[in-house]
């Protein structure tokens, strides 16, 4: 996708207000998610107040944004806004929708809020895991129940040789990424893969990794920003198998599985966006198929953090 020039900026932006309007006066919460949204993404440094961007109808967004890819971003910044005020408003859907319309982007997550809205949690959840499942594994999964998939070392399954191999970064110089991944274990009472206790590698090394990557901690509020990045890291189901799940995880207070963990109030609206850009420019995919955290243990992790373009966190 080429860089979005400011007309087309402003419009996005003007859109993001309009959804925001459409549950009631501008919360600071919309504001500064619409004015970090300007700076992280669309290169409006200079910008200070939203409420002077001008009232753009869906016709007017259609005409002023020509690209496909435009168009699909755009409606991923509006989506968010539904969100922002810790509640999945119906009006701000409704927005969205017509937002959507014009723009000619039909995409599972707009489903998913919009069968959300309409009361069929279940529904949702149970798409959002799906997509989530196929964006991790890179396979279609269905209807299965992910959690045997998550927690693959009960019983006779336990890795003993996997733990210790993970065991032993502790060995290595403290600067180091792999020395960093173990403490972060320890901090938080992680189970290393192939302890019975602990998450499938597939999943948990990744994840741990670009929490350490990022700098993002394990609150409701890194959580949030760590599975941001990832989506524009790893751009495979990044709405409906990334953001939307931990927004309503921890920000909407919607618990989605037996792993993942709920409560109200996590969403940061100005890193949240920088989050996203953050995870956008990084140079590798740590989700990718071919990502193997052992050829990363040793390395310095400020220098790795400088060769991936992983710039500082906020």
């Amino acid at each position: 996708m080429r860089q979005i020039d400011q007309i087309q900026s402003d419009a996005i932006l003007a859109a993001m207000r309009q959804v925001a309007l459409a549950g009631g006066p501008l919360t600071d919460a919309d504001k500064a998610s619409i004015l970090a949204a300007g700076r992280y993404l669309l290169r409006r440094t200079g910008m200070k107040d939203c409420e002077t961007l001008p009232r753009v109808a869906p016709p007017d967004l259609a005409a002023t944004l020509k690209e496909t890819a435009v168009r699909t971003e755009a409606v991923k910044y509006l989506t968010v806004m539904t969100m922002v005020d810790g509640s999945l408003d119906k009006m701000k859907v409704a927005r969205v929708l017509d937002y959507s319309r014009a723009l000619d982007v039909e995409e599972s997550y707009l489903t998913e809020i919009v069968e959300a809205a309409s009361g069929h949690i279940a529904w949702s959840l149970a798409d959002m895991t799906r997509q989530n499942m196929e964006s991790i594994t890179g396979k279609p999964w269905g209807d299965r129940d992910p959690m045997p998939w998550f927690l693959p070392y009960v019983g006779d399954k336990a890795d003993p040789r996997l733990a210790e191999r993970y065991e032993a970064l502790g060995h290595l110089p403290d600067a180091t990424f792999g020395r960093t991944l173990w403490a972060f274990y320890k901090k938080n009472g992680y189970a290393f893969p192939g302890d019975p206790a602990a998450l499938n590698e597939r999943f948990g090394t990744p994840h741990d990794s670009t929490h350490v990557i990022s700098g993002y901690d394990t609150s409701a509020r890194g959580e949030i920003l760590v599975s941001t990045f990832t989506a524009a890291m790893h751009p495979v189901n990044p709405m409906a198998g990334h953001i939307l799940p931990v927004i309503f995880s921890w920000h909407l207070d919607i618990k989605i599985n037996d792993v993942a963990k709920s409560t109200a109030g996590g969403l940061d609206p100005d890193e949240f966006w920088h989050a996203w850009a953050r995870g956008r420019e990084i140079k590798t995919d740590i989700f990718g198929a071919d990502w193997q955290v052992w050829n990363w243990v040793e390395r310095d992790l400020e220098e790795l953090r400088r060769a991936l373009n992983v710039t500082a966190a906020g």
